[in-house]
């Protein structure tokens, strides 16, 4: 029987990293360092939860399930279940927002603060559209050039990052336990760090990108599925750990931040400061550019993915170039509302997706127990389903809630749904219908 050896699995975990790593990796720790403050190690607990532990648990249920992909996986609920699902978590991981965040992303800390507020949304417009024909060139042409970006230019992006926040962490201009943290932070660190965690959107990319591991170890000669779900495993807990110890060091550089200057509109901002603040023009370039091409490179794998994808699911629809040029449109056209607009609205869509992503991945490790019941599938989505979508509207932001008239009921949504306060009132619907049907497979089993 085949076994990888260490090697092959730092080879595997480098890869899976590597799809993992984009935009959000960045932009949200170094936001929540600087909110949560002193609070920041409360916050960090919650932020790795979500942020790491349940992106390992997607990758180790694929790999446990010996489903081909995710839509193998979510059509254990029903089929048409599974193709809602995978459409809907790959359009939020594709274009309408993590793709369209690589590019805002790219702009916020780069081109932004060298130019004059005036000119900031045609400037915008025209980075973008660069951006995005660079992006929907090496779509239509993967190959070399792709390897070529992964291998070298992803690798001095992570140089270049660890330069800066070793810089930051060895002449901190204060202490974590100095800063005062703000919002919610204030009194709900640990469950507000678990929510942040969710816009990362890795729990959603590991069940997108799962099989791609799979795959990937397979195609190394093991073909035992003991031995595969052990070696995926093995794989997700390495690239885990060096996520992890990215992201502390990115919060503790943005609490520490504070001591320069006050809280920033996003988490791309705060980096853009820090790295200018240390190393002048010259490095807020630097790090500008290494973003740029390092996002550039995630935005080709997203549309490269999406497009596959949906050929896959519909058959019978546009070729891969209609659906790649498709994507790339509306990822330029959503990129154009600005960094903090697509995270703004991204979160009631991941407050949404999480609750079902969450039961998804938990029903598939614990299936054994109730023999993958459809039953009990059923009725535990279900009712996470509809908790979600009230999850969902308390998340809006607050302007959009009082245009559509949501306060009134969010508000008693709050008041009635245990932990919907905190963002997780899913909690106990999905624990209900999960009750309801296990009682209803041991009635099934016992007749």
């Amino acid at each position: 029987m085949k076994k990888l050896t260490f090697r092959e699995i730092l080879l595997v975990a480098s890869m899976l990293f590597g799809m993992f790593f984009g935009a959000g990796n960045l932009i949200f720790p170094a936001s929540m360092g600087q909110m949560a403050g002193r609070n920041l190690w409360q916050a960090a607990a919650g932020f790795l939860i979500t942020g790491v532990g349940l992106p390992l648990l997607g990758v180790a249920a694929l790999g446990i399930s010996r489903e081909e992909g995710l839509l193998e996986l979510s059509s254990r609920v029903s089929r048409k279940y599974g193709i809602f699902f995978t459409c809907v978590l790959y359009l939020t991981i594709g274009p309408f927002f993590a793709i369209p965040r690589c590019a805002t992303f790219s702009y916020t800390v780069g081109i932004e603060r060298l130019l004059p507020d005036a000119g900031q949304p045609l400037v915008l417009a025209a980075f973008s559209f660069v951006f995005f024909a660079a992006v929907l060139f090496f779509s239509l042409r993967p190959g070399e050039l792709l390897t070529w970006i992964g291998k070298v230019l992803n690798p001095l992006f992570l140089v270049f990052l660890a330069v800066l926040i070793l810089r930051a962490l060895t002449d901190p201009p204060a202490s974590v336990a100095q800063i005062e943290p703000s919002g919610a932070y204030l009194t709900s660190a640990f469950s507000t760090g678990l929510l942040e965690g969710y816009n990362t959107m890795d729990a959603l990319a590991g069940l997108a990108f799962g099989i791609i591991v799979v795959r990937a170890i397979r195609g190394l000669g093991v073909t035992e599925p003991g031995e595969v779900a052990k070696n995926t495993i093995l794989a997700g807990v390495f690239s885990s750990v060096l996520m992890a110890l990215i992201y502390l060091l990115v919060a503790v550089a943005g609490a520490q931040s504070r001591g320069l200057f006050e809280l920033c509109s996003n988490g791309g901002e705060v980096l853009a400061r820090i790295a200018e603040h240390y190393f002048g023009g010259a490095g807020a370039l630097i790090l500008a550019m290494t973003v740029t091409v390092a996002c550039l490179k995630t935005a080709v794998g997203l549309i490269t993915s999406c497009g596959e994808t949906f050929v896959r699911l519909f058959p019978r629809g546009p070729g891969y170039p209609v659906w790649a040029v498709l994507f790339c449109a509306v990822s330029f056209l959503i990129a154009n509302l600005g960094l903090s607009t697509i995270i703004a609205y991204s979160l009631p869509v991941l407050m949404f997706l999480y609750p079902l992503a969450i039961v998804l991945i938990l029903l598939t490790l614990f299936g054994g127990a109730f023999r993958h019941d459809r039953t009990v599938l059923q009725w535990t989505v279900g009712f996470t389903a509809v908790a979600a979508v009230f999850d969902f509207l308390g998340a809006l932001p607050a302007q959009t809630k009082t245009v559509l008239h949501l306060d009134a009921v969010t508000g008693w949504i709050g008041q009635v749904l245990p932990l919907a306060g905190l963002g997780f009132g899913w909690v106990c619907p999905a624990v209900l219908g999960l009750v309801i049907g296990l009682v209803l497979h041991r009635l099934h089993t016992a007749r």
